[in-house]
C-alpha cells in the first residue's frame, strides 16, 4: 500500500490534503473513527474490570501489595497466617474493580473533546498514542473521582477491617517496624494504571489487526496508518 512508503511527515500531508468526495473519507471522519477506537476499547476492556476477579485474576493489572507491605505479607505467611494475608490481597483489588464503574462517565466525555487535530496526531502516532490522549485528558478527573470510592469500597468489600486486623496483628509481633501505609491512594494509582494498560491493549489490536476493525469507519480510518 503506498502509505506504508511514505514518511509520517508525508502521511501528514495526505492526510491533510485528502479530497473528501475521491477519498471517501474526510476530516470530520478520520476524527469520528478515533471516537469509535476510543469508545470500543472503554466498552469492551474497561467493563472487564469491573466485574469480579477483573483486576485479581488478571495478571495485566492484578494489583500486588505495596511495597512497605511485602514485608508484612512474609512475617505473617512465616507465622502460619497465610490465608489472611491471601484475603488482604483480594480486597485491595475488589476495591478497584468497585471504582472502576466510575470511570466510564468521564471517559465517555474526554472521547467526545477529540478535535480532528487530535485525531491526526493520533492517528499517526505509537501504538498506544489513543491511549496516552485520554491519559492525559482524564487522570486527574479520575484520580479524583476514584479516591473517595476507593475509600469507600474498603468498608463496601470489608478491606478496611481485613487490613485494620492484619496490620494490627502484623505490628504487635516482636521487634518489627510499625507500618501505616496509605492503601486508599496506592490502590487509586494501581487502578488507574490498569485502566489505562487494558485501553491500551483494545488500542493495539484495532491498529494492528484489521479483524478487530469492528466498523466501516475503523476500516476505512485505520487503514490509512496500515
Amino acid at each position: 500500500m503506498i502509505f506504508q512508503l511514505l514518511s509520517c511527515g508525508e502521511l501528514q500531508q495526505v492526510i491533510d490534503q485528502l479530497p473528501q468526495e475521491q477519498s471517501g473519507i474526510g476530516n470530520a471522519q478520520i476524527a469520528e473513527g478515533l471516537r469509535q477506537a476510543l469508545d470500543k476499547g472503554i466498552d469492551k476492556q474497561v467493563s472487564r474490570l469491573t466485574q469480579e476477579d477483573g483486576f485479581f485474576k488478571n495478571e495485566l493489572v492484578k494489583i500486588p501489595l505495596p511495597a512497605e507491605l511485602q514485608k508484612v505479607d512474609k512475617t505473617l505467611r512465616d507465622i502460619g497466617l497465610g490465608s489472611l494475608a491471601d484475603e488482604g490481597l483480594k480486597v485491595l483489588n475488589r476495591a478497584a474493580e468497585d471504582a472502576v464503574s466510575e470511570a466510564t462517565p468521564i471517559f465517555v466525555n474526554a472521547v467526545k473533546g477529540i478535535t480532528f487535530n487530535d485525531a491526526k496526531n493520533i492517528l499517526l502516532g505509537s501504538d498506544n498514542a489513543a491511549t496516552l490522549y485520554l491519559t492525559g485528558q482524564t487522570e486527574a478527573d479520575l484520580y479524583k473521582k476514584f479516591s473517595p470510592v476507593i475509600k469507600s469500597s474498603f468498608e463496601k468489600v470489608g478491606a478496611d477491617r481485613v487490613w485494620s486486623n492484619l496490620i494490627n496483628k502484623y505490628n504487635s509481633i516482636p521487634l518489627t517496624s510499625k507500618v501505616n501505609p496509605d492503601l486508599t491512594d496506592y490502590v487509586t494509582q494501581e487502578a488507574l494504571t490498569g485502566v489505562y494498560t487494558m485501553i491500551a491493549i483494545e488500542e493495539k489490536e484495532i491498529r494492528n489487526r484489521a479483524s478487530s476493525r469492528t466498523t466501516d469507519l475503523l476500516r476505512k480510518v485505520f487503514a490509512l496508518q496500515d
